[in-house]
């Protein structure tokens, strides 16, 4: 459960990464470590940086600014790719479309999902059916934003294993049935300047799924956690580093012992703020409930009821944007 925390830890990932392909990485004391380090961000915050994750520089900055140049084009252009419910919910959202709790934020937006066919999760995955609409302009945007997608999956992946070691399990709890063919979301986001009206460029909200990964503007300071007592905690950028929190499910997953953290955005910046938002998800069909370890049993009877991650993203999406 979060609690009364002050700041947000950084973690060095690398030597969790290091063994990523070992089946005793378990065995490791560096191993060892970095888990300690994410089983108590987990439980106290729900929020850590990581940094030795070994995505470049040159790619998180890159991804950023290819993202800044496509919300300079005009509305003509970036609408040439507007998200309706016919794409799956994919594509792009003008300023304040977005809602989030009722009221309308303040930024624009491109929603990427893994591509779902006709039929490919039945009636469960219907609403979510389509194919992502990629901007022809600027150039090159699909091929670098793919080859961004690939190895955050790769990352959140290997995260994900050692946050299994944290609440006790193998390494290998979340493969399989659960998220071994994981569903993802990636949201590109541009917050304008301060303005002086709604300046709430993304309303109290918790995350979805399993683990996110944020890709900041290393100059602007927006993003906001709230502790146990209430308090908006900072999230200021660490350039060269991700902003990790954990989902809905994950807290399933873990009995109540780690908590999906409210967070907010408020850009009160003048200048424009980019971010980009790759959420790791389950099995988009997967039946999610408490894990059985000598961790989550501590808490004693399963605290949740089952959730079925499909519909769990359905209801949300369905609630999250204004009908023109």
């Amino acid at each position: 459960m979060a609690m009364d925390f002050s700041s947000i830890p950084i973690i060095d990932i690398s030597p969790l990464l290091a063994k990523s392909d070992d089946p005793k990485m378990a065995d490791d004391p560096a191993v060892l470590d970095v888990v300690t380090q994410l089983d108590k961000a987990c439980t106290e915050a729900g929020f850590f940086y990581v940094k030795g994750h070994g995505i470049p520089d040159n790619l998180l900055k890159g991804v950023r600014d290819i993202t800044r140049r496509f919300f300079e084009l005009p509305y003509e252009e970036k609408a040439k790719i507007k998200m309706t419910p016919a794409t799956g919910y994919r594509g792009y959202e003008k300023i304040g479309e977005n809602i989030t709790q009722g009221a309308p934020d303040m930024q624009e937006a491109i929603d990427f999902y893994r591509e779902v066919s006709k039929g490919m999760y039945g009636d469960l995955g219907k609403v979510m059916e389509g194919y992502n609409q990629w901007p022809q302009n600027p150039p090159k945007f699909r091929i670098l934003m793919e080859e961004y997608i690939s190895l955050c999956k790769d990352l959140a992946k290997k995260i994900m294993c050692g946050i299994a070691l944290a609440l006790g399990g193998s390494p290998y709890e979340f493969e399989g049935d659960r998220a071994g063919d994981p569903f993802w979301y990636m949201r590109i986001i541009g917050y304008p300047g301060l303005s002086g009206e709604n300046d709430i460029g993304c309303g109290a909200h918790t995350d979805y799924g399993l683990l996110t990964l944020l890709n900041q503007d290393d100059d602007i300071n927006a993003l906001q956690v709230r502790n146990l007592s209430g308090e908006w905690i900072s999230a200021p950028p660490v350039p060269g580093t991700f902003v990790c929190n954990i989902g809905d499910m994950l807290k399933i997953y873990s009995n109540g012992l780690y908590e999906s953290t409210l967070h907010r955005v408020i850009n009160n910046s003048s200048k424009y703020r980019v971010s980009v938002v790759y959420f790791y998800e389950t099995n988009f069909d997967t039946v999610v409930e408490p894990l059985d370890t000598y961790k989550t049993r501590t808490k004693g009877d399963k605290k949740f009821e089952r959730a079925v991650y499909g519909e769990h993203l359905v209801k949300k999406v369905l609630t999250n944007f204004v009908e023109e």
